[in-house]
């Protein structure tokens, strides 16, 4: 009950403390990001602003494998999701690669107001997965992006798993690491359930482990190997995660 407590209280102060923090600095970050086509303040707000919520929250985020960060490459970051949480966490745990750095994202989230602007400003890229006749389009601009330098997060569940387990993963992403001849880096978080636990609105202090793997090379593999690939990653992935009992 004590602990309930606290995290409701915990909870309020992270959501009124990134209210201020959007009208003081991120409103501003948003509309020079639109005079000046540079995103990079707003890439150095938003890292500012997740740090700011961890901080609120009790989120601590432990880094391992970083030295498999591809700092001078563009490449892919396929990370497992379980939680809302995961999102912040891994742009977080990869904000030394902004500006240079997009998310491969689920069009229905551009119907969240702020949210689509900011994604829009930071040149991020959205997929309609049921529909080939925007995914397909939206592929082959990320994989120009990523010829040009820039590196995707991606999250290939499609979707958030209810069970902590790892979902099959949609190859959307994987054919544009392809496309791009760029690694994919597999990337695995745990403790993020701990943090914001299903069904709840309430954030609970917690530690969420961040796991990078050795990348995976696309060198020399073409469409066909898109399944390969895919399944590649995802063991990379599993293999880093807790067992579940």
């Amino acid at each position: 009950m004590i602990s309930t407590v606290i995290a409701a209280i915990r909870t309020f102060a992270t959501l009124a403390g990134l209210a201020v923090f959007l009208l003081l600095v991120g409103v501003p970050a948003l509309i020079w990001t639109a005079l000046s086509r540079d995103p990079r303040l707003l890439f150095r707000a938003g890292g500012l602003g997740v740090w700011l919520g961890f901080m609120l929250s009790g989120i601590r985020v432990e880094l391992v494998g970083t030295q498999f960060i591809q700092t001078g490459r563009a490449a892919v970051y396929a990370a497992n999701h379980s939680s809302n949480i995961e999102p912040p966490v891994v742009f977080y745990a990869l904000r030394s690669l902004s500006p240079r750095l997009s998310f491969l994202y689920k069009a229905e989230l551009r119907k969240v107001p702020i949210l689509v602007w900011v994604f829009d400003a930071a040149k991020f890229v959205p997929l309609e997965r049921a529909n080939r006749d925007q995914s397909l389009p939206a592929v082959d601009q990320a994989a120009k992006a990523m010829m040009s330098g820039q590196s995707f997060i991606i999250f290939p569940e499609g979707t958030r798993s209810r069970s902590g387990e790892l979902l099959p993963f949609k190859k959307g992403g994987f054919v544009m690491a392809l496309q791009a001849q760029a690694p994919v880096v597999p990337v695995a978080v745990s403790g993020a359930g701990a943090a914001l636990r299903r069904g709840s609105m309430l954030i609970h202090p917690a530690t969420v482990r961040v796991e990078f793997a050795p990348p995976v090379s696309t060198a020399g593999l073409g469409f066909s190997d898109r399944t390969a690939l895919a399944a590649e990653v995802r063991a990379a992935i599993e293999q880093r995660l807790p067992r579940r009992a």
